[in-house]
């Protein structure tokens, strides 16, 4: 069975999106990012994909080109009216209105031997934290302040979470690191 692996790209001081909701100073060179190594190891080694619903809209439903090529659950309070766009013979959307442990398990068992990458947002991130879901926690740091914005991770009530560092690299503008969850 393949890892859960969760990750954002989020500003220096911890924001994935700015104070007016945009990603644009994240992501300034987005075809660059998509070719780092990172993303590409991603690309390989993801079997199933699991975001919120607020990173399923802020898509608008479209896929097209996706780049994780995999079936995609969406955690949400209830379905769009629109099927989502770019569904393929491996791109499959899957609207889960039950539980973020729900939602993993169905991931797990689309992916089979491959990751379930759990791409945001930040609210599905902390709910699979909190859950004990995630094995590894990959976030992309991209050298910006944005001041203000979404966090990625809030005051949540968690109890804390321990992580030993995996892998640190980088590529222009960003640092990736990679950590373990830590079990006690």
């Amino acid at each position: 069975m393949g890892r859960v692996i969760a990750g954002m790209v989020m500003s220096l001081d911890g924001f994935v999106a700015d104070r007016d909701g945009s990603l644009a100073l994240l992501y300034p060179d987005f075809e660059a990012l998509a070719e780092s190594d990172a993303v590409q190891d991603a690309i390989q080694t993801t079997g199933a994909v699991v975001m919120g619903r607020r990173s399923y809209d802020m898509s608008n439903g479209d896929f097209t080109g996706y780049e994780l090529q995999a079936p995609i659950f969406v955690l949400t309070h209830s379905e769009p009216a629109e099927p989502a766009l770019g569904q393929n013979d491996r791109l499959s959307v899957t609207f889960v209105t039950s539980t973020i442990e729900e939602t993993i398990a169905l991931a797990k068992q689309a992916a089979g031997e491959l990751d379930v990458t759990v791409v945001g947002g930040p609210e599905t991130i902390g709910q699979c934290l909190t859950a004990g879901l995630i094995d590894e926690l990959h976030m992309d740091i991209r050298a910006v302040l944005l001041g203000d914005g979404l966090p990625m991770f809030g005051q949540t009530g968690r109890p804390p979470v321990e992580l030993e560092i995996v892998e640190l690299t980088q590529s222009p503008g960003y640092t990736h690191l990679r950590y373990r969850i830590v079990r006690s």
